[in-house]
């Protein structure tokens, strides 16, 4: 009953939007620091944050850090981090070589192949209607690639790879949340994320100029708040109700890209992210549905 008397979607719609604006801006500081500095350093530095900030929010849990350690599956927690780390990595690199815009229009589909694999890896059923919305949106992915014209990269490719390493790290995400809390897991991708990328971030280390430094604290402070926000979110609204406002964030990105970068809003990338985003809001919508008539 408590639980239920701290709902508050309004308030979840907000902290959700003010997360999907700090990721973006945590995007945009990215995508600056790996044109200067190895993709490697820059990425570690940044997980030695999430983890410290992940760290502190065990201690203030019941039983501390050893309870929220705890994980009926191990395993696939490392996996979950694994995929978490890579994904960061490579979503950075197109970052660079395609710009903020174009990477975030692909990324964006993220959610229909998390809808496509949620059928072969957690034994959910996907009706006609949701498959239908995947294939739409990946003829939005088609159109922002625009493979058949002349100016097509192969690194147009990279943010279709992260989105299914991002897809696959909620998926993972979901299947563990069956027998570990969601600290254990928060815990986890934050531990094995920073572990993992550390030995080639030192590796690869480089000296910073003291502006750098100030931008790479911003970046380790924003993504720590927006983690915060995100969490917070989840706990006063229903995650159906304020997930399509995460992919606002595109909109804040566009917005970035443009005035920051001067990057090209091209019409193909208009058209086909809009595609996607229509798909995508329409695929959160029928999981919607189908997860009250599950309650009911």
């Amino acid at each position: 009953m408590q639980a239920r008397a701290k709902q508050n979607t309004t308030l979840g719609i907000l902290l959700m939007l003010g997360t999907a604006l700090l990721f973006s801006l945590q995007d945009g500081i990215s995508r600056h620091l790996a044109q200067e500095y190895n993709v490697w350093m820059v990425v570690m530095i940044r997980f030695w944050a999430f983890a410290l900030f992940a760290l502190a929010l065990a201690s203030r849990g019941p039983g501390g850090i050893g309870t929220a350690l705890r994980s009926h599956m191990p395993g696939l927690q490392f996996l979950r981090g694994a995929a978490l780390i890579i994904e960061v990595c490579v979503i950075i690199l197109a970052f660079v070589k395609l710009g903020l815009i174009e990477t975030h229009a692909v990324f964006v589909c993220y959610p229909l192949i998390v809808a496509g694999l949620s059928g072969p890896i957690l034994g959910e059923k996907v009706g006609w209607r949701r498959w239908a919305a995947i294939g739409v949106g990946f003829v939005g992915v088609i159109v922002i690639l625009d493979p058949g014209s002349g100016v097509f990269s192969p690194w147009a490719v990279i943010p279709l790879a992260s989105a299914f390493l991002f897809a696959l790290y909620g998926l993972l995400t979901r299947y563990v949340a069956q027998t570990d809390t969601a600290a254990t897991s928060f815990l986890w991708a934050g531990l094995v994320s920073a572990l993992l990328i550390t030995p080639l971030g030192l590796w690869f280390w480089q000296p910073m100029t003291g502006a750098d430094w100030g931008w790479m604290g911003i970046l380790c402070l924003t993504g720590s708040l927006a983690h915060f926000l995100m969490i917070r979110a989840y706990e006063v609204a229903e995650a159906s109700d304020i997930q399509p406002f995460a992919l606002l964030q595109l909109v804040f990105i566009a917005a970035l890209g443009v005035w920051i970068f001067h990057e090209t809003l091209r019409p193909n990338v208009i058209l086909g992210g809009a595609l996607v985003i229509a798909a995508a809001l329409f695929t959160l919508w029928r999981a919607r549905l189908a997860a009250q008539r599950a309650k009911a």
